[in-house]
This record gives structure tokens, sequence and C-alpha cells, in this order.
């Protein structure tokens, strides 16, 4: 599988110049960075900086995360278009786990954690991307749709291990949940993964759904084609 990637609201800070700059190469972290994650979340991230009911930024040690990721962002986005994902990994590792060991709890915090999760995926260090998204995950759970992107960040990290069960079970609690955010993203690779456990009727009902529910749905006419497969070949 292609990798694919792949952070709403927080109130203006009372230095908005300087925040503006931080929000805007998040964006552009996000417009740059084309993986699993990427768009969506990256957006996300920005936009929950600017809108959301907490300030980031309202104390000293907040200021100073918020400075050091800026500074590691920088530093990723110079080093990123000529060297390889392992490359930058083991170039700008030591930034972001700075950040996490120094100024935990803080928001900056938790953006890093994101943002280095994604870099660790990029780089094959699965595993470690896993724990990243799992503490993520808790750290964003009041945030639907980054903690809808968690999961599927997740799923896509556990396939990377070939654990298709385990990646299955995170696009399971997508395409269940009340909100229907990434619903019918989720059910999409809920009917590849379990093609490839060969749980046939399950694969099956997770593209009905989409068929039947999700008629705008990007992939609609591919999953349309396997549909028609099935039938043409019991």
């Amino acid at each position: 599988m292609a990798k694919k990637r792949k952070k709403t609201r927080k109130e203006l800070l009372r230095e908005p110049d300087e925040f503006m700059t931080i929000s805007g190469k998040l964006i552009g972290f996000a417009v740059d960075h084309k993986n699993q994650w990427t768009y969506a979340l990256g957006i996300i991230v920005a936009l929950a900086l600017i809108f959301s009911g907490y300030r980031f930024f309202s104390i000293r040690a907040e200021n100073n995360a918020s400075a050091l990721l800026e500074k590691s962002l920088t530093k990723y986005n110079s080093i990123k278009a000529e060297k390889r994902p392992d490359e930058v990994y083991g170039e700008i590792s030591v930034d972001f786990q700075s950040i996490l060991n120094k100024y935990k709890g803080k928001e900056s915090a938790k953006l890093a954690r994101l943002i280095y999760a994604n870099i660790c995926y990029d780089a094959g260090k699965y595993k470690q991307a896993i724990e990243l998204y799992k503490t993520a995950l808790t750290e964003f759970a009041k945030y639907p749709m980054i903690h809808h992107q968690i999961l599927s960040d997740l799923g896509y990290a556990y396939e990377q291990e070939e654990d298709y069960s385990t990646a299955a079970g995170y696009f399971e609690k997508i395409s269940s949940e009340p909100e229907p955010i990434m619903r019918d993203d989720a059910l999409y690779h809920l009917g590849r993964l379990y093609d490839k456990l060969v749980e046939n009727e399950k694969s099956r009902e997770a593209y009905n759904k989409i068929l039947t529910d999700h008629q705008d749905f990007i992939y609609f006419d591919l999953v349309k084609e396997r549909m028609s497969w099935w039938l043409d070949n019991g």
C-alpha cells in the first residue's frame, strides 16, 4: 500500500504576529508534507491553534515551547527536500524529543507529538509512530476531527506492520462512531483490510455501505467495480 497521509478552535493570542507566523508554518507543513496525514491534520492543527477556547501561549513555558517547535519546524523544512525520510528522522529527532520531554502537558508539545509521529511514520519507524499516536489520541480526545484522524493514522501504521486485524479495528472505531467524520474513508480501508484478511463478507459489507450511503466518495467508482467483480465471480 502506498503510504498516505496523513490537526478546531483556539483564541487569537495576545501577540498575533508571532502566532500567525507559527500557524502559517504549520499550514505550510501540511501543504508540503504529502503522506497519509498531511492536509487534513496539518490544517486542522493550525485551525485548532487559532480558534479553540484554550490559550496556547498564555504562560512563559508555553511561549518557550512554541518557540522551540517553530525552530524545529524550520529545521525540518530546510532538510526534508534534500534528505531521505530516515535521514531527516535522524537529524530532527533530538529536537522533537526535547520538546516532548521538557514541556510535557503543554499545547505545543501536543502539536509536536503529532508532527513527530508522522516524521517517524515516514522514516519507517512504525512502532515508535504508534506509541506517539496513542498518546496523542488521548490528548486530542475532545477534538473529533483530530481524534478521528489519529485513529486513521494508527490504522495506517498497523497496516504497515502487517497487523491487519488491529488496523481494521481502528477503522471500525471511525466507522461506528456517531459523527460521520471520515466514515467513508474508514469504510474503504475496512474493505481493503478485510479483503487481505480473507474476510470477504465483512469486506463486502463495508464496500456496500459506501455504495448506499456515500455516493460522493472519491473512490466510489473503484468500490463499485470491486463489488461488480464479486457479483461476476461469485
